[in-house]
């Protein structure tokens, strides 16, 4: 199926898309905070800029949209300007497993949650977090 909207319609829509603040990442926030936790710190300076980064545990938790870091379960290709796209994508994916690695050789532990799992299974999300926070404050 070709794009419904034109090109201007298009970039318009790609431009409201935030890097802060999204829907996901204020959901998976609420629910931590309704848990009891309140140590975590959002848009904290560090490599990739994680969501939410609990800086006393070192515990870097990245929200990754489906569509920006190519979800395996629903991940759907677009129908327009592939190239550039999965170019884009690729680089995303790329960036993030540096990231990764990066962090975690500075002593850091990294959780990477999926949109559709803060949507579809928050509580799934919150036990990920809350057993990691667990672990580290055995250690």
């Amino acid at each position: 199926m070709s794009d419904v909207l034109t090109q201007e319609q298009r970039k318009l829509n790609m431009s409201h898309i935030r890097a802060k603040n999204t829907g996901p990442e204020v959901k998976l926030r609420k629910l931590l905070f309704a848990k009891g936790f309140r140590g975590y710190r959002i848009h904290f300076d560090l490599l990739g800029k994680p969501d939410i980064v609990f800086t006393k545990k070192k515990i870097a938790i990245f929200i990754d949209g489906c569509f920006w870091h190519k979800c395996p379960v629903c991940f759907q290709e677009p129908e327009t300007r592939k190239e550039f796209w999965m170019k884009k994508i690729q680089s995303n994916i790329d960036r993030d497993k540096k990231v990764n690695e990066q962090l975690k050789s500075e002593g850091w532990t990294i959780i990477r949650i999926w949109e559709h799992d803060v949507r579809k299974k928050p509580d799934d999300a919150i036990k990920k977090i809350t057993e990691t926070l667990e672990k580290t404050s055995k250690k």
